[in-house]
């Protein structure tokens, strides 16, 4: 029993729940009151680094949900079961293992899809580049990229962990939901105390942020969850967490780039 029963179909709900989390999540960070103390870069640096409006990244972000809504309820149509009630639901220990092969199916598709987009040039510089805009992330940004960099990356892998994975629609809601918190928080830009994310994940918000520096974009590919690929294949930079003398913190790259 989920609290929508009755209400709306899973299947509408997969469809529509991680759009409004995303807003939901990245809308508070983007109202918390000043938290200067916690950030990764000053607001200064946001401001001369980054090279894109917020009104245009709102519009990207828009863009691609769109096209992620359009793939889902085409994808739950096809995959739709006879009934979506609580009694076709697996066993949770089985949804549990569900959503973590869909962890480690989408985390090997955006590494290393991720990764090719780094080092073929062209889709660098025509696609990928569009979300490397963004030199300082904050959370409303989180999916700001060019619309074929959001098919191939999040939209397909999220596809593909689905159909993989097995799970149901209603195990999706919540796999997608936490998906799409993880990947705000990534890009949130703020080392908050007692972030639930970063104490369960190394790959959190400090470790995408080396990935976004200009020195460090070859490095830390991996996403959202963990960084397996990067640490087995030795796209991994080690880095440390530093207090700015005018607050905050740095992120600072430990390994000397060649």
């Amino acid at each position: 029993m989920v609290f929508w029963e009755g209400y709306i179909s899973d299947e509408l709900m997969g469809t529509f729940a991680p759009v409004v989390v995303y807003w939901l999540y990245a809308g508070l960070y983007q109202l918390l009151p000043s938290l200067d103390q916690y950030r990764l870069h000053t607001r200064k640096e946001q401001e001369q680094k980054n090279v894109v409006p917020l009104p245009s990244v709102i519009k990207g972000v828009l863009l691609q949900q769109l096209v992620q809504a359009t793939v889902a309820g085409l994808m739950f149509l096809v995959t739709a079961k006879p009934s979506s009630s609580s009694l076709a639901q697996p066993p949770l220990l089985v949804q549990l293992i569900q959503i973590a092969v869909a962890m480690f199916i989408m985390d090997t598709w955006q590494y290393f899809i991720h990764r090719y987009m780094h080092q073929n040039k062209f889709l660098y510089q025509h696609v990928h580049s569009q979300h490397h805009r963004l030199i300082v992330p904050y959370a409303i940004g989180a999916l700001y990229n060019h619309p074929l960099e959001g098919l191939l990356l999040d939209t397909f892998g999220g596809a593909i962990s689905f159909l993989i994975s097995g799970m149901t629609a209603r195990t999706s809601v919540f796999f997608f939901c936490f998906a799409v918190m993880k990947t705000v928080d990534d890009h949130c830009g703020l080392w908050l105390p007692g972030n639930i994310f970063h104490i369960l994940f190394q790959n959190n918000t400090a470790y995408h942020d080396i990935h976004h520096q200009l020195q460090g974009t070859k490095y830390n590919y991996s996403q959202p969850f963990f960084s397996v690929w990067d640490r087995m294949l030795g796209t991994y930079m080690p880095f440390s967490l530093m207090h700015r003398q005018e607050g905050g913190f740095e992120a600072r790259i430990l390994k000397k780039i060649t």
